[in-house]
């Protein structure tokens, strides 16, 4: 009887085991989701990606052609002309579709409406609060913003499909590729400030005006990107608010 209850026990243990592993595997495996994002860290107001290329990222204010005369609409033609046949490297322009955020405005309104005395007017303020969320949320609003993306890559990109199926089988990130990469940034980073110049300098030409953003601006930006419905609810920390945390930690 003593054997066969602690063989019974000993599967019982084995059977309990067993669903506990897979999850923890499985855990693991969500947790290294971000071994495929392409870019290994944000510094210096730069993107440093995996494969040792870096990117950098200039806002764009847009202007409204339709409202230019004949004249200048020609005028800013000629320059875009201009300024793509001075450039030797690829760039990317994106245009980037959000829905507008207007509850830093709804909040700054009811903070103002409780600050009021008179019953009427505070009504009234909560009222055109209400308003102005039903508009957006009827007409559902977008705001577009206007990006170009300056590359800098040692290496010439391959898009070949089995040149691309190699790259994912090694998209592990070492200790090798990061000082590697530290060795180069300096170089590489006066290569890619040379770059920014010449297309701000382009655009500012034809009447763009352009802005790199910072640090904490980049990761704002692909924290936006990658988590889509996370940002809304879940806003990033400010960078003093950051540095606090790292120099507690």
């Amino acid at each position: 009887m003593t054997k066969e209850k602690t063989a019974k026990e000993g599967k019982k243990t084995t059977g309990k085991r067993t669903p506990d592993t897979v999850r923890s595997r499985k855990r693991g495996k969500l947790a290294n989701t971000q071994r495929y994002i392409p870019f290994s860290e944000i510094r210096n107001d730069t993107v440093i990606l995996k494969n040792g290329g870096l990117r950098a990222v200039l806002r764009i204010e847009p202007l409204n052609f339709n409202l230019k005369s004949e004249t200048e609409q020609q005028g800013i033609i000629a320059g875009y002309e201009s300024f793509i046949n001075t450039i030797n490297f690829p760039v990317q322009i994106i245009i980037r579709s959000t829905k507008v955020n207007i509850e830093p405005y709804l909040g700054k309104i009811h903070a103002q409406a409780e600050q009021l005395s008179g019953g009427l007017m505070k009504e009234q303020t909560l009222a055109y609060a209400t308003f102005i969320q039903k508009i957006v949320e009827v007409a559902d609003i977008m705001q577009k913003e206007f990006y170009i993306v300056i590359p800098l890559d040692d290496t010439p990109q391959k898009t070949s499909v089995f040149h691309q199926f190699f790259a994912w089988l090694n998209i592990d990130d070492t200790l090798s590729k990061a000082l590697q990469r530290n060795r180069r940034f300096t170089n590489q980073l006066t290569r890619l400030k040379e770059r920014i110049d010449l297309i701000e300098t382009g655009l500012n030409n034809i009447g763009l005006a352009t802005k790199q953003l910072k640090t904490m601006e980049l990761i704002r930006l692909y924290y936006r990107t990658y988590n889509p419905g996370t940002s809304q609810a879940q806003k990033l920390a400010n960078e003093q608010e950051l540095n606090t945390e790292q120099s507690v930690l």
